[in-house]
């Protein structure tokens, strides 16, 4: 399987694996699974530690030392990702969803057929078959 960890799953497979269920660590720990995380994470560690550093206390160079030396997969973001966003759809009366970082990880899992693990309950209301909520 294929899997794009969403920012807050990456952080605590790296820094807080008791947040992560059964499930996810061994999806992580699996040989037979390849596991990315988005330079979209990375963009949105820089910007939230530079504002808010006490409520994220890892800097967006220590994010990637840790994603590489775990073993994650970089993937940059392409044009066709962007192209994609306007593919993703949610009802009309969905709770809003402001989180631009959200929305480039599942155009960037829906065109690389991967499956994105997130907690957030409000990317689930877009419907898409690549999202795999814990």
């Amino acid at each position: 399987m294929k899997i794009l960890l969403d920012t807050h799953i990456a952080l605590w497979a790296m820094t807080d694996t008791a947040k992560l269920s059964e499930e996810v660590i061994h999806m992580l720990e699996s040989g037979k699974n390849e596991v990315y995380y988005s330079i979209a994470s990375v963009w949105e560690i820089a910007i939230k530690h530079k504002i808010r550093p006490e409520q994220m206390p890892i800097s967006e160079e220590e994010f990637v030392r840790l994603c590489e030396k775990t073993g994650f997969t970089q993937l940059s973001i392409e044009p066709e990702h962007i192209f994609l966003l306007k593919t993703l759809n949610r009802p009309a009366e969905a709770p809003k969803h402001n989180d631009p970082f959200d929305r480039i990880l599942l155009a960037q899992a829906k065109y690389e057929k991967l499956s994105l693990i997130t907690h957030d309950s409000l990317i689930l209301y877009y419907g898409e078959e690549c999202i795999m909520s814990v």
